[in-house]
């Protein structure tokens, strides 16, 4: 059940990545008059936020926003291009900056969760195989219930990331109708590549909730 499960998500995973890729290739065809870049310090002026810089970095599909440094950080076939696909990708990591501004309370907890959620994503898998071995040599599920308590913070701040995302979207979708940045069928077209981009995301929580509860089920197991 568990590998059935697993396979199952991991082609969902891959449809997804898959349609995702297709999206930007197809909406990077649809031109529009300004740049990633120009699009991003537009969105970032229009917001009142003059601290955050724009880049280029190298990569495909590489764009973030770094909350550190205030970067809006986007791939170099985002920052140069004038098409449908670099707006949406552009605008939506400038939602991550104006979230940073206001802060947005799910934004803040996710950034509060960064440093132990680097701690437990790197002892999870030790402490869990760990676990495994002295519940089925010793019947002790210590070890384990800690390794499962790890994994649950790395879920959590996955679950967290969701409506991050969501939300970011939705700011960058409002500012390009509202900019007159794209219009109808663009704007559509842009929807639609935040939402496949959104979904990656939507797997990366099911499959993190199904391993945690599948490292679980061995605590209530036991005879």
């Amino acid at each position: 059940m568990y590998f059935l499960m697993f396979g199952v998500l991991m082609l969902l995973s891959m449809a997804v990545s898959g349609m995702l890729k297709s999206r930007f290739n197809q909406y990077s065809q649809m031109p529009i008059r300004l740049s990633g870049k120009e699009v991003a310090e537009k969105m970032l002026r229009d917001n009142g936020i003059y601290d955050v810089e724009v880049i280029s970095v190298a990569g495909q599909l590489t764009d973030h926003y770094n909350p550190q440094n205030k970067t809006v950080n986007l791939s170099e076939a985002v920052y140069n291009q004038h098409n449908v696909a670099a707006a949406a990708v552009a605008a939506h990591e400038c939602g991550h900056a104006i979230q940073h501004a206001t802060a947005y309370g799910f934004l803040t907890m996710r950034s509060n969760m960064v440093p132990v959620v680097s701690i437990s994503s790197r002892l999870s898998q030790f402490v869990l195989m760990g676990g495994l071995l002295l519940m089925v040599t010793m019947n002790n599920p210590i070890v384990l219930a800690v390794g499962v308590l790890l994994l649950a913070v790395t879920t959590l701040f996955t679950l967290i990331t969701l409506p991050v995302e969501f939300d970011a979207s939705n700011r960058a979708l409002a500012w390009l109708n509202n900019a007159n940045i794209v219009r109808d069928e663009e704007h559509e077209k842009a929807q639609n590549a935040l939402w496949w981009a959104a979904m990656t995301y939507v797997v990366a929580a099911l499959a993190a909730v199904a391993n945690l509860l599948y490292y679980a089920s061995f605590l209530f197991r036991r005879d």
